[in-house]
């Protein structure tokens, strides 16, 4: 029963009015949390090279709240304007091809930073950056922004050497894969270069030994032609003797003839009978002696033509020998190119040694290179294990903290009752108060009465 209308009217908007502020309370809990207060996150973000204070925090300006996040990005992701104008410029050409200009350096630029600093709001916690808090910030989002990104940076430093022992162990295995990449390059032009080689050689002792094979061949007809020309030279030459041997001979019976026919003149002038036979006899002699002559004769003629034909003979022989001395200067070539080609054959065996062993290293290369992949692969599986087991714990300090949240809202909640209880109480009794206080009032007006 509502003895003063006007009062409880003005208790149930009381309680509207505390559910409200209620409910505000409670949207603020949940980032309580995480939040920073004004001085704080202002000496944060001088620390970095910024001057900022509270008032600029309170009264935010868009270029100074621009500027504060190029050096966290810069910072935390390596993007500067030098590292996004490029990419953004290759964008706007390919978009709008010849009127590149039709959109402002600066404004691609920014959009461009938008894109990367949403990308790391993400990841700190801030799922609703919007592009009016770079134009027109205002205090509480500055405030919830900043205090995450800082409670990040915080978190990211106090995880620095683990940070930095995995990247310093990935730096080290890139530059030896890429030291080993380099050296299996040089290996394969290096092989490369003695196959090329070595199909050379190949085509020039292929060459030299043909050549060889050739002058091998004709050697051996200048060979079956000298002894042709020996054994009728030999041949020639035993026929000149005998035909010398002939024609002394034949002189000396001359010789023998003559000396008899001056024996026999002073038996001229004997008897005609006499004479006549001696003529005759003289005469059957020289006829004899004729026909030998002229035998002689002709055997001479043939033997100055045998003779002609030696001389001849011999100018072939002379050829043949002239022959055979180039050819044997020939031979002394081609038995020095011989040692050549085998002095070839043997660089070009040890060549095929080195190659073997450049095959045997790039073997063992791979080898290495693989066993480095596997470490790598390890590495990497260990860091993913690691970098799961952090977010893992992570994940666990956000559930503690969305738990420690959850039971600040709740303590909170419960004290707003408590007090809102406490306020229904203290009004209940001021109520109750001015009722006594009327019924006091009516009770002395009566007793005046």
């Amino acid at each position: 029963m509502d003895y003063n209308p006007r009062m409880s009217q003005q208790v149930r908007g009381a309680n509207q009015q505390n559910r409200g502020t209620g409910g505000k309370k409670k949207e603020d809990d949940s980032d309580a949390f995480m939040r920073l207060p004004d001085k704080e996150i202002a000496g944060c973000i001088s620390d970095i090279g910024v001057p900022f204070s509270p008032a600029d925090l309170l009264k935010p300006n868009p270029q100074q709240i621009q500027l504060v996040f190029e050096w966290f990005a810069e910072l935390l992701m390596n993007a500067t304007r030098e590292t996004i104008e490029p990419a953004m410029r290759a964008a706007a050409a390919d978009v709008c091809g010849d009127f590149v200009d039709i959109v402002p350096a600066d404004t691609r630029n920014l959009m461009g930073f938008y894109v990367s600093l949403k990308k790391l709001l993400q990841e700190c916690g801030i799922s609703d950056f919007s592009f009016q808090d770079l134009l027109k910030p205002t205090h509480d989002r500055l405030v919830k922004i900043f205090s995450y990104i800082i409670n990040f940076v915080r978190f990211r430093e106090s995880q620095t050497g683990i940070i930095d022992e995995h990247f310093n162990k990935a730096e080290t295995t890139k530059a030896r894969i890429e030291t080993l990449y380099v050296e299996n390059q040089e290996m394969d032009t290096r092989l490369a270069d003695l196959k090329r080689n070595r199909k050379a050689m190949e085509s020039q002792v292929k060459d030299k030994v043909r050549r060889n094979d050739e002058l091998k061949e004709r050697l051996l007809e200048l060979k079956a032609k000298q002894e042709r020309a020996a054994e009728r030279f030999e041949r020639v030459k035993s026929e000149k003797q005998r035909a010398t041997g002939v024609l002394e001979e034949k002189t000396a019976q001359t010789l023998n003839v003559r000396q008899e026919s001056s024996k026999l003149r002073p038996y001229v002038h004997q008897s005609s009978s006499a004479l006549q036979a001696s003529l005759t006899e003289l005469s059957n002699s020289l006829q004899t002696d004729k026909a030998s002559i002229d035998s002689l004769d002709r055997r001479t003629r043939a033997l100055q033509t045998s003779t002609d034909t030696f001389a001849v003979v011999t100018n072939d022989v002379l050829t043949c020998t002239k022959l055979l001395e180039e050819v044997s200067h020939e031979l002394g070539k081609e038995e020095e190119e011989a040692i050549k080609a085998g002095k070839h054959r043997d660089a070009l065996s040890e060549n095929s040694n080195s190659v073997r062993d450049v095959e045997r290293t790039e073997n063992l290369l791979q080898r290495q290179l693989a066993k480095w992949n596997e470490r790598t692969e390890k590495l990497r599986t260990t860091s993913a294990e690691k970098a799961r087991s952090a977010m893992e714990h992570m994940e666990e300090l956000r559930a503690v903290h969305r738990q420690l949240t959850d039971e600040r809202g709740e303590k909170g909640r419960e004290m707003e009752k408590r007090r809102v209880r406490i306020e229904q109480t203290e009004k209940k009794q001021a109520r109750a108060k001015n009722i006594n206080d009327v019924y006091s009032n009516d009770e002395l007006q009566i007793v005046d009465d």
